[in-house]
């Protein structure tokens, strides 16, 4: 019988360490692979215990100038995993932290490489505010993986779009799309008033919800700014993760005191919150906002989605892939040029919804329907394995 091809899929995020999009994907990706294919992870951080679950650390003496020294240890990560991927049959890397990991091993162990892009990196310049010089680093590591890909997964057709405007040498045939997923048996509705009243939320007033990490391209100080228009009878909750730099979380509490200033009911969690309560909080609000001002994908919307909640989102990037005008919620046009009009547009169909919840929740059962039609990581593990094939047929011909 002939073995199954092994994978080795390459990511900076892997349980329990996940803090973003990417490491979501990877997780529910790499699950639905290990029922097709052998994998093999290879991410950052402590070791996790698992015998298929191989964790790098940095070299400690990378560990200064910071910031430029994070790009510098990401590359020394890189360098670690390819001597442990000589035995893959193909590499499939995530994100800029570990791009040039699949460039190198196909180099040095003639093995196809695909890239995933979760984002790009040309078209997140305030990056150069986390990683300093490091930002040139990691533009030159996505590019070298990107030009030298056998395959790059865009996760939408917008991402796709950007993947060819950003570097026009990538072959578009060798450019798929492939959506990112989600568990709708993970992610469900849960109605769980306690929680909601231990967290400071009042489970009977409409309120709406914004989740993620604090970084320009979310968005949040556009939110903060459109909530001064809100009526402060509603509520606004902001589940808020580390900040890129001391300087935009500085920012972004300043506007979150101007809302309390105003006697807006405004409900600031910080830190990493448990999916335990994630979900409830998703559940009770009367809508989601996703204020992105770059956002490939959107994983989050379809998180909203999946637990019944109409979504007020930015139309940029993949999101109008992902919510539909007037189906499973509202896009609000983002134009860099006129900020102003984009806060005033997001006040406008936030309030729509927080005074109209029966609408809402006409909405948000429409995007449950659409999370079960359209965004099964089954599905997408089936595309993915078939770009494999296509890909390690390709190089047996060559």
């Amino acid at each position: 019988m002939r073995r199954r091809p092994h994978v080795g899929l390459l990511t900076r995020e892997y349980p329990p360490e996940i803090y973003g999009g990417a490491g979501v994907h990877v997780e529910y990706l790499a699950e639905e692979l290990r029922r097709r294919l052998e994998v093999s992870v290879h991410c950052w951080g402590e070791p996790r215990g698992e015998s298929t679950v191989k964790a790098y650390q940095p070299w400690p003496a990378l560990a200064e100038p910071q910031p430029e020294a994070g790009a510098l240890q990401a590359i020394s990560i890189d360098l670690a995993m390819v001597t442990a991927l000589k035995e893959v049959d193909l590499v499939h890397s995530h994100t800029w932290y570990v791009n040039l990991a699949g460039h190198f091993a196909k180099l040095t162990w003639a093995v196809p490489h695909i890239l995933t892009t979760h984002s790009l990196e040309p078209l997140r310049p305030w990056k150069a505010e986390q990683l300093g010089g490091g930002y040139a680093l990691s533009r030159f590591c996505e590019e070298t993986g990107i030009l030298g890909a056998d395959a790059v997964i865009a996760v939408s057709e917008g991402m796709r779009r950007d993947v060819l405007d950003c570097y026009p040498g990538v072959d578009p045939t060798r450019v798929r799309v492939i959506h990112n997923g989600i568990d709708p048996k993970v992610y469900r509705p849960v109605t769980d008033p306690a929680a909601l009243r231990q967290h400071g939320v009042d489970p009977h007033r409409p309120y709406a919800i914004f989740v993620g990490r604090v970084t320009r391209q979310k968005g949040l100080q556009h939110l903060l700014a459109a909530a001064r228009r809100l009526d402060p009878r509603t509520q606004l909750v902001i589940c808020a993760g580390a900040a890129d730099t001391p300087e935009l979380g500085a920012e972004v509490e300043a506007l979150a005191d101007q809302l309390r200033q105003r006697d807006h009911n405004l409900v600031y969690l910080q830190g990493f919150l448990p999916l335990s309560l994630i979900l409830p909080l998703l559940t009770g609000a009367t809508v989601f906002a996703c204020p992105s001002i770059y956002e490939p994908f959107g994983l989050v919307n379809l998180e909203a989605m999946a637990c019944e909640t109409a979504v007020v989102a930015s139309a940029v990037g993949g999101i109008p892939e992902v919510v539909v005008e007037g189906e499973t919620g509202h896009l609000v046009e983002y134009d860099p040029a006129r900020p102003q009009d984009f806060e005033r547009g997001l006040a406008a169909r936030l309030e729509e919804l927080l005074q109209d919840p029966d609408r809402a929740a006409r909405l948000g059962a429409g995007g449950r329907r659409r999370v079960l039609e359209k965004f099964s990581w089954s599905a997408i593990a089936d595309q993915t394995v078939e770009l494999y094939q296509e890909v390690l047929t390709r190089r047996r011909r060559a």
